[in-house]
């Protein structure tokens, strides 16, 4: 029950003197006090009642209200019955503190107001009780598996009252409450704000829920784990980009333990939803992973080619004609490097490539995402042209990739401020994204192209950067078509002296040249990478720079080092 009702109750017989904004404060229990510290007996909630016994002198009242105001009581009300008028001292004493004050009639003794208060707190109790036993078994019942977690958050708007929405890390709306009469939808931007105070707040360790105040409404957020991701001892990082939460138009601060538990209870029936749609994802990411490996393994367009004609009638059912493709490559990195980047990056991307037009369908059954070590690699369709020239086809492609979202501009404009939030101050984000290509043949080149583009944002400043194939130099975009021959000279030159020393004395200079470069030239991440001594990283990069004739100081021989890799 609140302040505010017990003052509007004539027979308790109290008038408010200071404190009016404070009516909303929610009254737990009740306590007769005149005791100087009464702290020892609080646990916060109470309306204290008390005789004023305990003021000998004006400068007692701070410290009276001092204590209680630490405790969390909900209001002070003083009897009248032994003093002539509530003293000044003790009203200004509340309005510092802004604890709210009543004084109590002559006329009515304590023993009226203790016994209304704990009749009316033990009739919501069990009220509440019986609610939440009965909400239960209908959530059980009625769960994400009989139609998602509309049917969840439905029944808390009809029962409860309450307007909720299921985000995504990015704070994209997964599910919302259809509550009725009630105001517009949840703006993208607040949205995005509650999504990074959850981020911020689950990084620095803090249990939920959490209430965070945006657009001048308060609400509460609920981290939904999924089953998979709960496991007792994973770090924090490996989950907190990739899990969903619950946020609840309400302040959950005031709330009692069986509304809490109701609401947690929400969140596990979220999380079967959480962990089905990952399941539903398992086939798209089988078939990225077989493509990537064959592209990487310099398989024969042909091959590749069959299997992209397996991969598109899942991606794009109902097509009937091949897509283009484009390539996104993601990369997670932590500055301690414990925490392998490859699968935060694979669900990182199936969120930010989601595709909002998908209607009918799961947000993300256009994508396929496989990954490897620290990086994920998404395979992308763009609806091909059945008819018509070369100019339509491409204005065509380029429609299309603008409907998916693949402008490496704008792929992060709504995502980066709250995953740069998850991220903290130890890790970093960079993507890198294609050009669309028409054919199997194209991929090779696209992947070396979205990786190029990844390197470009890792060398931007700050923990969540992107890059297209746009910002690329010319050397970049030829290299994949580049002739075999010319190809296999120039690697050979670069590269043999170093892979015979390799076969002769395991020295691993070609994984240590390769790491160098991918840490772009930092001596202190390439040894931490490699688990390694500084000075045994200087020796290996000295023996490559002796048996090639190059300086890995100087950007010419480093690019060529970085091309010779690539083509090889």
């Amino acid at each position: 029950m609140r302040l505010r009702a017990l003052l509007e109750t004539e027979a308790l017989g109290l008038r408010l003197l200071g404190g009016e904004d404070e009516l909303d404060r929610t009254v737990r229990g009740v306590m007769t006090t005149d005791l100087r510290d009464p702290s020892r007996y609080l646990s916060g909630g109470e309306l204290v009642l008390t005789g004023l016994a305990w003021r000998r002198e004006p400068e007692d009242s701070e410290r009276f209200v001092r204590i209680l105001t630490s405790a969390g009581v909900a209001g002070l009300a003083a009897g009248e019955a032994e003093i002539a008028s509530t003293p000044d001292d003790l009203i200004e004493a509340c309005a510092r503190h802004r604890l709210p004050l009543f004084s109590v009639d002559e006329t009515v003794s304590f023993a009226s107001i203790t016994e209304h208060v704990v009749r009316q707190v033990s009739s919501e109790r069990a009220g509440d009780l019986a609610a939440v036993v009965d909400r239960h078994r209908r959530l059980m019942t009625g769960g994400p598996a009989g139609g998602g977690p509309e049917v969840v958050l439905d029944l808390l708007g009809s029962d409860l009252d309450l307007r909720a929405w299921v985000l995504s890390p990015t704070g994209r709306r997964i599910a919302g409450s259809s509550l009725a009469g009630a105001g517009p939808d949840l703006p993208a931007g607040v949205a995005a704000a509650l999504a990074g105070e959850h981020l911020a707040a689950a990084r620095g360790g803090r249990r939920g829920p959490h209430r965070v105040t945006a657009g001048g409404t308060t609400y509460s957020l609920f981290p939904v784990h999924g089953s998979s991701r709960a496991a007792a001892g994973r770090d924090v990082r490996e989950t907190v980009l990739s899990d969903w939460l619950l946020a609840v138009e309400a302040d959950a601060g005031d709330w009692p333990e069986e509304r809490l538990d109701l609401l947690h209870g929400v969140t596990q029936l979220i999380a079967v939803e959480r962990d089905r749609r990952d399941a539903a994802r398992t086939v798209r990411r089988r078939l990225a992973q077989e493509v990537l490996e064959l592209v990487q393994a310099g398989a024969a367009p042909a091959e590749i080619a069959a299997r992209l004609r397996v991969a598109a009638p899942v991606l794009l059912p109902g097509l009937g004609t091949a897509p283009h493709w484009q390539v996104v490559v993601a990369r997670v990195e932590w500055e301690d490097g414990d925490i392998p980047g490859g699968p935060v990056a694979q669900a990182l991307l199936e969120e930010v490539l989601v595709d909002p037009d998908a209607a009918g369908a799961e947000p993300s059954d256009r994508i396929a995402v496989a990954h490897t070590g620290d990086e994920a690699v998404a395979l992308v369709p763009l609806p091909a042209v059945a008819a018509g020239g070369a100019e339509d086809a491409a204005a065509a492609v380029g429609a299309a990739a603008g409907a998916a979202g693949l402008d490496a501009d704008g792929l992060l404009a709504t995502v980066r401020e709250p995953l740069g939030r998850g991220l903290a101050d130890d890790g970093r984000l960079t993507f890198g994204v294609s050009a669309a290509v028409h054919s199997a043949e194209g991929l090779r080149g696209a992947l070396e192209e979205a990786r190029h583009a990844r390197r470009v944002a890792a060398a931007r400043p700050g923990r969540v950067c992107a890059a297209g194939h746009q910002e690329l130099a010319s050397h970049v975009l030829l290299l994949p078509f580049v002739p075999d021959d010319v190809r296999r000279a120039f690697t050979a030159r670069l590269l043999d002296p170093l892979r015979d020393y390799d076969r002769r004395h395991r020295a691993e200079l070609i994984p240590t040249l390769e790491a160098f470069l991918d840490c772009d030239g930092s001596w202190t991440r390439c040894a931490t990478r490699l688990h390694l001594h500084v000075n045994t990283l200087r020796y290996r990069v000295g023996r490559i720079e002796q048996l090639t004739g190059r300086d890995l100081s100087r950007l010419e021989d480093k690019l060529d080092f970085f091309l010779a890799l690539r083509m090889s």
